[in-house]
């Protein structure tokens, strides 16, 4: 490889992940605008000028950090803040409209906050997506690399009020008919099954289904223990323990690792069992080319990890409901099953510890009211 001389000027590159036209300057990346256009070329001319003439430093024009870069340093924060929370996630989907974007306002947050109201986002939702906002640029102010106008400024901005917008409103979640959940059973992984039959026996969330391993169980008596770690309420230190009765073990068990610290639920594992199975059921013989795996990308852009994400989860459901020939559902649905049964059967108390909620009001909007028992009884005083 041949050497790049010190002298040599910093390269206008592509930034993939955001499209972005990038020059690094004394350590620093500057993005200048769409990869490819006459405005970033311009730019890059601009500011590699400005920092020649400035002694091959930083000139002074170039201290404000852009919001590209602001951006880039808050993923990185939300990374290790919002660690085991699919919030991490969630973060990462509101922020992706400003990534285009290299200073901002009220107005420009106003016309993003549009944006979502024109690509069918429900009220409550765009709402969240513009706190992240917000609070993305509330903690640049914390750590000095953006100024406090700007904060002060996107304050201003309120939210959506119900009935005061074209947006639309989100519709109640309602448990899912049982139908709609057995029906996708014939495509889905076994792994996947394993984690709705979990979900549907204990109202565990996805996310905590989904980080379950051999070494966070207890199963010295006759119902298990499942402590959480990492959980939506550990930072309030709230503690989260999840008890397993005999349904659940029994669904467990085939899934348990000598591997203790090895989440229980793959998807790697999985695909190469669909891939098995598919070369099991292959008719072609082996001598005229049925070689597993002949067929496979040598590099493919993704490739399955080693535990499923809530998202991940949701996108299987979903394509098995297509499958299937259902209404899609939500894997959140299932929560609102079990807390509608446990409630109707043992009351909201055990409904809500149970759920892990902290107050009953929360586990009412999980908990379908029981109106035959509620009509059985004005039907007697009424």
């Amino acid at each position: 490889m041949p050497k790049i001389s010190p002298d040599a000027a910093p390269r206008y590159r592509h930034h993939k992940s955001s499209g972005q036209a990038v020059v690094t300057l004394s350590g620093r990346d500057f993005y200048l605008g769409p990869h490819g256009t006459a405005a970033s070329r311009t730019a890059y001319d601009r500011l590699l000028a400005e920092w020649k003439g400035n002694g091959r430093s930083l000139p002074t024009t170039a201290t404000e950090i852009t919001v590209v870069e602001l951006i880039a340093a808050y993923v990185k924060h939300a990374a290790e803040y919002y660690r085991g929370s699919s919030e991490y996630e969630a973060t990462r989907l509101s922020l992706r409209p400003l990534k285009p974007a290299s200073e901002f306002s009220p107005l420009k947050l106003k016309a993003v906050r549009q944006r979502m109201i024109e690509s069918d986002l429900c009220r409550n939702e765009i709402n969240k997506r513009i706190g992240r906002i917000k609070r993305m640029f509330r903690w640049g102010v914390e750590n000095e690399l953006v100024s406090p106008i700007v904060r002060d400024a996107l304050q201003a901005v309120s939210g959506l009020a119900r009935g005061r917008s074209s947006a639309r409103e989100s519709e109640p979640v309602r448990p899912v008919p049982q139908a709609f959940v057995d029906a996708i059973k014939p495509f889905v992984s076994g792994q996947v099954w394993t984690v709705i039959q979990l979900q549907t026996f204990t109202g565990m969330r996805p996310g905590e289904v989904l980080a379950m391993r051999t070494c966070d169980l207890d199963v010295s008596g006759s119902v298990w223990v499942y402590s959480l770690a990492e959980h939506k309420n550990a930072w309030r230190g709230h503690e989260r323990k999840i008890h397993l009765g005999p349904r659940a073990q029994s669904v467990l068990k085939p899934w348990l690792r000598t591997d203790l610290q090895a989440f229980l639920f793959q998807p790697r594992e999985a695909m190469a069992a669909l891939r098995a199975e598919r070369a099991r059921a292959r008719k072609t013989p082996r001598s005229c080319g049925n070689i597993p795996g002949s067929n496979r990308k040598r590099k493919p852009e993704k490739s399955p990890g080693e535990r499923y994400t809530p998202r991940s989860y949701h996108q299987a459901i979903r394509v098995a409901c297509r499958k299937a020939g259902v209404e899609a559902w939500h894997p959140h649905q299932l929560r609102h099953n079990a807390a509608t049964w446990l409630r109707k059967e043992f009351g909201i108390d055990v409904a809500r510890v149970v759920l892990g909620h902290r107050s009953p009001r929360i586990t009412e909007t999980y908990a379908e009211l029981d109106h035959a028992k509620a009509a059985e009884v004005m039907a007697r005083v009424g």
